[in-house]
């Protein structure tokens, strides 16, 4: 992979510009990851964590549901769930409607809940919070991200870049290190011509023998990119036409884990988390999308023999409020659940459940600084030093 591709920044990142273009970062093709499976595959054993960033602040109250807690229903007439409408996680609590097909995860013991996950003196603004999360640094300001720092302590090589990918038009701040940065997966239609013109660029995708070395890796690179679009010309498709963003991102991911990129992380999102408005019917929708995108795309790793690899974890900036707003709707809040799920994750809550009585001004306490969470997956899945990322002092949690 040449340093130009490498340096197709897409200034729309959200990143500082420049520091992450002179970093490295950039947009990568179809055919750069197909190079770099072939020349340099991840090895058998090699952690791979999908990290899910649920845009807009998602309610944990009306996710992970207190169903039987009398406090949650006084505090939300016409917004809350009641007991049988949940699908029962025991101790009090039970999923969202919606999310069948993590609650098949649940039943399985491959689904891990870390209830009450936040930061103190939390902050209210998407943007803000938003940040926090990303460079992991709530009281200090950062340029860098904290898998970004993550990735400043990789190998100086060629792959680097390769090393952590978010798919999507933009590079989220927490891929952005300090001396280098993630690349971008662009989604949108790719397509080869087909009829005479096809027939005649197949044509120069064979090799001769007579041909020059230069010649050689020009044919080489014309038949891969009929290879790629076959094996991912359709989950990139359907990517183009905005239907089942979230499935069809997790889908590319898949791809690529099945064909061995040596990728390590990888970045996806959903956004529209944002209820200040009836908000049963769009969070139930939501997250009956993720819940299915996510079971789907654990059950085609599952049939891989990467499934011991792989974790998939999944946050938002913050949860809601506990009461509900005039508007069938909540407001910014604080602490929520996160999700992790994959290969030898311990199923089962971890943390404690917050109180919906002892409250900080309306807003719940959090019990798990989400540096713990972060501290334990870069320990059990990328097998790193959680200290150069996030600093000392962080307990790990017994995620695997």
């Amino acid at each position: 992979m040449d340093a130009l591709t490498r340096r197709r920044f897409l200034l729309a990142s959200g990143v500082t510009g420049a520091g992450a273009l002179a970093a490295g970062a950039g947009a990568l093709a179809w055919h750069d990851l197909r190079h770099a499976a072939a020349v340099a595959p991840l090895p058998a054993g090699s952690g791979i964590l999908v990290l899910v960033t649920l845009y807009g602040g998602n309610d944990g109250l009306n996710t992970v549901v207190p169903a039987a807690d009398s406090a949650y229903q006084s505090a939300r007439p016409g917004l809350a769930y009641t007991e049988s409408e949940v699908l029962d996680l025991g101790d009090g609590l039970g999923l969202n409607p919606s999310m069948t097909g993590l609650h098949g995860l649940w039943q399985q013991g491959r689904l891990a809940i870390v209830r009450g996950v936040g930061y103190p003196n939390p902050n209210h603004s998407h943007f803000v919070s938003m940040d926090i999360w990303q460079t992991a640094s709530p009281a200090d300001p950062q340029t860098s991200g904290w898998l970004g720092r993550w990735l400043d302590a990789q190998p100086d090589d060629e792959l680097r870049a390769l090393r952590a990918v978010s798919v999507g038009a933009t590079l989220p701040p927490l891929l952005a290190g300090t001396r280098t940065a993630g690349s971008t997966l662009p989604l949108g239609r790719f397509r080869l011509p087909k009829g005479h013109l096809g027939t005649g660029l197949r044509a120069l995708g064979r090799e001769s023998s007579q041909d020059c070395p230069y010649a050689a890796y020009a044919a080489r690179d014309t038949s891969d990119l009929f290879t790629v679009a076959g094996a991912l010309g359709g989950v990139t498709a359907t990517a183009a036409t905005g239907s089942g963003g979230l499935a069809a991102q997790l889908d590319i991911v898949a791809s690529c884990i099945e064909s061995s990129v040596p990728t390590r992380v990888y970045a996806v999102s959903l956004g529209g988390f944002d209820t200040h408005a009836a908000e049963k019917s769009t969070q139930s929708a939501l997250l009956g999308e993720f819940s299915d995108a996510v079971s789907s795309f654990w059950q085609r790793i599952d049939a891989t023999p990467r499934a011991s690899d792989v974790v998939l974890a999944a946050y938002t900036e913050f949860g809601r409020r506990v009461a509900a707003n005039a508007n069938e709707g909540t407001d910014h809040g604080t602490a929520g659940p996160m999700f992790v799920l994959g290969g030898g994750v311990r199923g089962g809550f971890l943390g404690e459940q917050p109180s919906l009585t002892d409250l900080d001004q309306g807003d719940l306490k959090h019990t798990v600084d989400f540096r713990s969470v972060y501290a334990s997956l870069l320990t059990s899945v990328l097998g790193a030093d959680p200290g150069q990322a996030l600093g000392a002092g962080y307990p790990l949690l017994p995620l695997r």
